[in-house]
């Protein structure tokens, strides 16, 4: 199983089908595209939101929205 780890990020966009466009919080600001995970499914997220995302080993590219940040 790929390692995963989780980052900070901010909601950029609203794409069909439940994805997100995600500018993390790290050197250079590079955007994944990320979905709700089954548990953070009821959230209403907008442009600019401060998220938690998981990546894995696999592809950087893609991701999983965990849960919003305070």
């Amino acid at each position: 199983m790929p390692d995963r780890r989780e980052v900070n990020g901010r909601v950029v966009e609203s794409l069909p089908s439940a994805l997100f466009r995600v500018e993390l919080e790290a050197e250079g600001r590079p955007q994944v595209t990320a979905h709700l995970t089954p548990e953070a499914n009821l959230l209403r997220l907008r442009q600019g939101d401060g998220v938690v995302v998981e990546l894995s080993g696999g592809d950087a590219r893609r991701g999983r929205i965990v849960r919003r940040r305070n």
